[in-house]
């Protein structure tokens, strides 16, 4: 089955991972329909071997997930116009069936306001979906799909249009919640985001703490969305319920320490342009089952 919107793939790397990344590219290559086109980012690091047709691109620094998406994005043209449909793919990761870009395709095509898909992801060995995985509060049954608010960083499928209308992912974020300020911008501009059980990328399970900078960067960057994102009448209840939240978690005295250096970080630091989203996407948020509180 061939057929109409244009997919492309963007799949950043540090080089350290050749196996995962021939397997994830083969897992694409196998992909149903028209060939997806990729492009792989080496971020701040010389790009493993890949195969016939795929794209390179090689960073003198590491700009960070954000940043090494960006410069992907760009390489379809601005803002990715050269195609229809972008996949953001872990360079770990492994699409489980042969045609997740096909159903990409069905979907953009059978709703105009779908602006982003996420996958489900699913370790390879045991095939379960791991909590945090869920893009939702409501997350005990992963099988299920829905309309979400946010979308899973390495495992999604993005219109370009929204990227051309909101832009890219934030650049200043380096790691941590860049899908989040992209998912409230694309849900303010009137775009939809879908989470899809049966799009699945294997990913093997692991901790987003495993990062060393990760209790910094969770903090800073969540100050960083709400002083770019909320009304200002909700930055200091989002702010402060995740305080809560994170104290009830009790983490360990340094990752602690580590984590409200982020938060004064993100108080002190410019966080970039703010646009705060207007009050019926507040709603559209809450109706959604996720209110920009928590």
């Amino acid at each position: 089955m061939s057929a109409g919107p244009k997919v492309g793939a963007v799949v950043i790397t540090m080089g350290n991972r050749p196996d995962e990344l021939r397997a994830l590219l083969d897992s694409v290559a196998k992909q149903h329909g028209d060939p997806v086109e990729v492009v792989v980012v080496g971020n701040g690091s010389p790009v493993p071997e890949v195969p016939d047709g795929v794209r390179t691109l090689e960073l003198p620094e590491n700009l960070g997930i954000p940043g090494g998406r960006n410069v992907g994005i760009e390489a379809f043209g601005p803002s990715g116009r050269d195609v229809d449909i972008l996949l953001f793919l872990d360079d770990d990761g492994l699409l489980a069936e042969h045609d997740t870009a096909e159903l990409c395709r069905e979907a953009f095509t059978a709703d105009p306001k779908l602006g982003i898909i996420s996958f489900r992801i699913a370790d390879p060995e045991t095939g379960r979906t791991q909590r945090r995985h869920v893009p939702r509060l409501r997350a005990s049954d992963p099988m299920r799909s829905s309309r979400v608010t946010t979308f899973l960083g390495g495992a999604n499928a993005v219109r370009t249009q929204v990227l051309a209308e909101v832009g890219g992912l934030p650049d200043e974020f380096f790691y941590a919640h860049e899908e989040t300020d992209l998912a409230w911008r694309a849900l303010d501009a009137g775009w939809m985001i879908d989470y899809r059980s049966d799009m699945v990328l294997y990913h093997p399970t692991t901790a987003p703490s495993r990062h060393a900078v990760y209790h910094r960067m969770v903090a800073r960057n969540r100050v960083w969305l709400a002083r770019r994102n909320l009304p200002a009448l909700l930055v200091p209840v989002y702010l402060g319920v995740w305080m809560l939240l994170t104290l009830v978690r009790r983490p360990s005295r340094p990752a602690l320490h580590a984590w409200f250096a982020g938060f004064r970080e993100g108080w002190t630091t410019p966080c970039g342009p703010r646009r705060p989203m207007r009050w019926r996407t507040v709603w559209k948020l809450t109706r959604l089952g996720r209110p920009p509180v928590i």
